[in-house]
């Protein structure tokens, strides 16, 4: 700590003559769980100096339970450090507590945990210690020992020690060499650290990984594969303060990736960032209101917390019998559909608004509200109607997917018979006039006679809005390399989906990484010009890592790893897509 003499005029001057580092160069703000004590919202000062010294900018959050101060709070955050602190109250995962249950304060339990589900629901990197390590545990539904030398069958040695915090009292074993902690410690398996709990970590949370533990088997450390969260049972903090580098270490990567994180939100303020494909009004029945959590992957709140400002949301009609009474329900469901997306502007109109064009899409994001755009889902709707096409269009239907799982009367699909070889005569007529009505022709889910005859048939650049690279995931809904080539050059543009069986083969291990695989694949095979993201959020589509809209955002974090800069990702996130749609709908002039 900086000890000055006592000089009011030196320390204005010193105040007044110092100049801020730019913007983009300014340390990202880790927010730090206080600690309660007598009335107070307080904290070790080794952790504000661990961040310090780490090059972040400290910010501590008093221990409140006002949803909206906390909201605000969290909001202007770059990452977020969980104190430690007393025990947990074991009401709050469903158990009774046991003789040895120490002090208990459940306002501060409250706030941590109103604390941690706003910053996670907004995908803020997050770093425990001790008491967080626990709770983070707890919040993402794993469990913890009430006293580990009552609950544990092994034998523990001392696991709250007495000396100095900044001494190590014992070892703990690295078990994960894939895992970040392994990184960061210099890849030493073994390390020494210091202890102060009787609590502790009992079953891992679903999907996080144990990365280290102590000889007698306690729990020391755990991390989620691909968000940006961990946490360790002991207290580096202590140790980092007093100059100790390796767990220094731990404190300079998290303050680095909120760094990225605060990068990542300042590209997404600058820039339309674009699903190009959510299934989101086919899971209500009748009406919905997505200015609500609901359930569903996609609504306004999920996207406001994963800063995203548009989405092309999609009436889905499942191929059904071809007859003229199928075919006239067909397109009847999706104008009741198409029209209930519609109906959401009436109920939402502060907060979102019904886009038709890319520049309708900035101009909503200007206003601060989100932008729904419309689609159909399988062509199947049109029928045998040409006409209904202008019909859709009118609607504000922005692209139609010409299939989906089985061929239709417009073509044949990647998974059904083939039927026609590719386009039918009539699908020939379909496509030309959505060229002419300034539609864009979507081939995801469509055979590959159909893709390579719809490049043919088109005038205009078509699309795919939600499918991946089959040379990474041999699925027949993926494109293949020559698929993709074919496509960017008519100057189209394939959207990357998060549907799990279309980015890795072992659908139940699809993650995040496996995704930026495939993006990273199509922009080293066609270019940058030619990819973005269609999620199929709602229509099966998530990722470990990636399950919602609020979790977009981690899919920007991981391109900042890769090297990618802001021009390049605004390209995938809508700028692409936007610029063929543009291009599209110039040919329009009805």
């Amino acid at each position: 700590m900086q000890v000055r003499r006592p000089s009011l005029e030196a320390l204005f001057r010193e105040v007044d003559n110092f100049s801020p580092k730019k913007e983009k160069l300014q340390p990202p703000r880790i927010g730090i769980s206080s600690n309660r004590k007598d009335g107070l919202s307080c904290i070790a000062d080794t952790y504000v100096q661990s961040v310090v010294k780490a090059g972040g900018a400290p910010v501590l959050i008093p221990v409140i339970t006002d949803m909206e101060a906390l909201t605000a709070i969290v909001s202007g955050l770059d990452g977020l450090l969980m104190s430690g602190g007393g025990d947990i109250n074991p009401l709050y995962v469903g158990e009774e507590p046991v003789p040895q249950l120490q002090d208990v304060d459940t306002f501060r339990d409250e706030f941590d945990l109103i604390l941690l589900r706003l910053a996670t629901n907004r995908q803020l990197p997050v770093m425990g210690i001790c008491r967080g390590h626990q709770l983070i545990n707890v919040v993402f539904g794993g469990s913890v020992y009430q006293d580990i030398h009552s609950q544990h069958e092994a034998r523990l040695f001392k696991h709250s020690q007495t000396m100095p915090r900044e001494q190590a009292s014992h070892s703990v074993r690295i078990t994960d060499t894939s895992s970040r902690l392994f990184d960061l410690l210099k890849k030493e398996p073994d390390i020494f650290v210091n202890s102060f709990h009787h609590q502790a970590v009992k079953d891992i949370a679903p999907e996080f990984k144990e990365t280290a533990v102590a000889p007698d088997g306690i729990n020391e450390a755990m991390e989620h594969p691909e968000k940006e969260i961990f946490s360790v049972q002991w207290h580096p903090e202590a140790m980092a303060a007093n100059d100790d580098e390796l767990m220094l270490e731990l404190f300079r990567h998290h303050v680095e990736t909120a760094r990225l994180f605060k990068e990542a939100k300042r590209i997404h303020s600058r820039n339309v960032i674009l699903d190009s494909h959510t299934d989101t009004p086919m899971i209500f029945p009748g009406q919905f209101n997505i200015g609500l959590k609901e359930g569903g992957k996609v609504n306004l709140p999920l996207m406001e917390e994963g800063m995203v400002d548009a989405a092309i949301m999609v009436a889905y009609i499942p191929q059904g019998k071809r007859d003229d009474e199928s075919l006239q329900q067909a397109t009847d469901f999706a104008m009741n559909r198409l029209n209930e997306i519609h109906r959401q502007m009436e109920i939402n109109r502060g907060r979102m608004n019904i886009a038709r064009t890319s520049q309708e899409v900035w101009v909503t994001k200007d206003a601060g509200k989100k932008a729904i755009m419309l689609g159909l889902e399988n062509g199947y709707a049109i029928g045998k109607d040409i006409r209904n096409i202008a019909r859709f269009k009118e609607l504000g239907v922005s692209y139609i997917t010409l299939c989906h799982n089985g061929s239709n009367d417009i073509c044949d699909s990647a998974r059904g018979d083939a039927e026609w070889g590719g386009l039918s005569p009539f699908g020939k007529e379909v496509v030309a006039e959505m060229n002419r009505l300034g539609i864009l022709v979507d081939v995801s889910h469509a055979a590959e006679s159909t893709f390579y005859d719809a490049l043919e048939v088109s005038t205009q650049p078509i699309i795919a809005s939600h499918s991946s690279a089959r040379a990474l995931c041999n699925h027949p809904r993926n494109l293949t390399d020559e698929q993709l080539k074919a496509l960017a050059e008519k100057q189209g543009v394939v959207q990357v989906c998060l549907y799990k069986g279309f980015i890795n083969e072992d659908a139940e291990k699809a993650s995040l990484t496996d995704a930026i695989r495939h993006i990273n694949h199509i922009v080293d095979l066609i270019g940058i010009n030619h990819v973005g993201i269609g999620s199929d959020f709602d229509g099966d589509g998530e990722l470990i890592g990636c399950r919602a809209s609020n979790e977009l955002i981690n899919i920007t974090l991981r391109l900042l790893k890769d090297g990618y800069k802001e021009n390049d990702i605004a390209k995938i996130w809508g700028g692409n897509l936007l610029r063929v749609m543009s291009r599209v709908q110039s040919a329009y002039n009805g």
